[in-house]
């Protein structure tokens, strides 16, 4: 199997999946080619209701981004290049024409608490935590999370989570707003409450009341503003102080 799955069930969920368990569903350039297939057929197929992004396994929804791969992009321009494409993939996200759905399955830290904001719900598991934790590595989220976060919760909430890099509990982050639905561990993709009232649903009614969220925000400044994130965060990227600390981060795994 792939790194990536994509299926689609009677009701008209897509559903992506991170299929990379051994690296806890970390995102590398072929995830990346997945997220961009499965918005094309958001796109163009008028059965998709809505789309579901989760990970494969129960202990990870998504690691961020592959320090594997990533680690040696070392200059400005060099992570730039990975962190616009990245970043233009989940600012189509979160302007997809149809509901979008992170099921936080696990845990998401870094570029996953990116990609779980750009989606408009986030249904967690009970034991899932998370954390936008790229200020411990002398960055910042570079991937438009950022920006989205500050369009979705108040100010101080999102400043708080972005500055102090700390993990949350699902059940804090159901509080504060960023969680709009937590189940427990056991109930599976088909059976969560949210998704299923969504896919009752039928396509046009759907597609207008995305259109109203749309149609409120200043789509032009988020896109300018996601532009600056990426731009802040490849200058601090290629700072000797975030390719000490993610070599820190390795020799401690």
């Amino acid at each position: 199997m792939g790194e990536y799955l994509i299926h689609m069930n009677e009701e008209g969920i897509l559903t992506f999946t991170i299929n990379r368990p051994e690296k806890r569903n970390a995102i590398s350039y072929e995830v990346m080619n997945g997220l961009e297939e499965a918005m094309e057929e958001c796109a163009h197929n008028n059965q998709v209701k809505a789309l579901v992004i989760t990970g494969s396994g129960d202990s990870a929804f998504c690691s961020g981004g592959d320090l594997s791969q990533f680690h040696n992009l070392k200059t400005e321009s060099e992570s730039y290049e990975m962190l616009s494409r990245m970043g233009g993939i989940l600012t189509r996200l979160a302007f997809l024409p149809k509901p979008t759905i992170a099921f936080i399955n696990g845990t998401a830290i870094g570029g996953g608490c990116e990609i779980a904001t750009s989606c408009d719900f986030r249904v967690a598991k009970r034991t899932a935590r998370m954390g936008f934790v790229q200020g411990n590595l002398a960055i910042t989220t570079g991937w438009g999370g950022g920006t989205l976060l500050l369009e979705r919760l108040p100010a101080s909430i999102a400043l708080s989570l972005l500055m102090t890099a700390r993990l949350e509990t699902a059940e804090a982050l159901n509080v504060s707003g960023f969680i709009d639905e937590v189940v427990d561990d056991s109930v599976p993709l088909q059976d969560i409450p949210l998704i299923n009232m969504i896919s009752s649903k039928s396509a046009g009614v759907l597609e207008a009341y995305k259109h109203q969220l749309l149609a409120k925000w200043d789509k032009e400044r988020i896109k300018d503003n996601i532009l600056e994130e990426i731009k802040r965060c490849s200058v601090l990227w290629a700072r000797d102080e975030h390719h000490e600390a993610v070599d820190k981060f390795f020799n401690k795994e």
